[in-house]
């Protein structure tokens, strides 16, 4: 699912989070390791809506494929996954946006889940302090330009590595 579809699926139902938002609460969860996370994103997106609604069912089996999708990415081999942000072609303060969203969606997440931040390693607090930074973004300031486009890839390659950073903290691999 990409990031168009999952807007237009929120937003027919008239919820307040944003496509990315929503996928940065689902890695947030993820990352964290949230107690399932899948049924925690789908209850939480969904807390005020009708069960019995087709298009909430729908959304909610939507939100649970992707946040598989996303479980899926995250474990297995490569670069693990991808945050869901608008196109590379939106507007530069859209994608600012995006990115902002994205992250307080992910500390949303991390907050759900529980995570006590002093039990973390101090790189790991750092980037959850960058990433908080980062969802204070002020889209307004955000001109079309060569140089705000290449800024705001660095950021989102920053924000990967400091999600990736949680996971990696959060679920420590068998050493031999």
């Amino acid at each position: 699912m990409d990031h168009e579809e999952l807007e237009r699926r929120l937003n027919t139902l008239g919820l307040d989070t944003s496509a990315a938002e929503s996928h940065g609460l689902c890695c947030g969860l993820l990352c964290a390791a949230a107690e399932a996370p899948e049924e925690t994103l789908v209850a939480t997106l969904l807390a005020d809506a009708d069960p019995a609604d087709l298009l909430v069912r729908d959304a909610g089996e939507a939100l649970a494929a992707l946040a598989r999708a996303t479980r899926e990415a995250i474990e297995g081999v490569g670069l693990g996954f991808e945050p869901l942000l608008p196109s590379d072609e939106a507007p530069i303060p859209r994608r600012a946006r995006g990115l902002g969203d994205w992250c307080q969606g992910f500390l949303y997440g991390v907050g759900l889940a529980g995570v006590d931040d002093k039990a973390l390693a101090a790189d790991t607090r750092e980037a959850l302090r960058d990433l908080a930074a980062i969802a204070q973004v002020d889209d307004q300031d955000e001109e079309e330009s060569e140089e705000a486009a290449e800024a705001l890839e660095e950021l989102a390659e920053f924000v990967w590595v400091a999600a990736m950073l949680l996971y990696e903290d959060r679920h420590p691999r068998v050493r031999a």
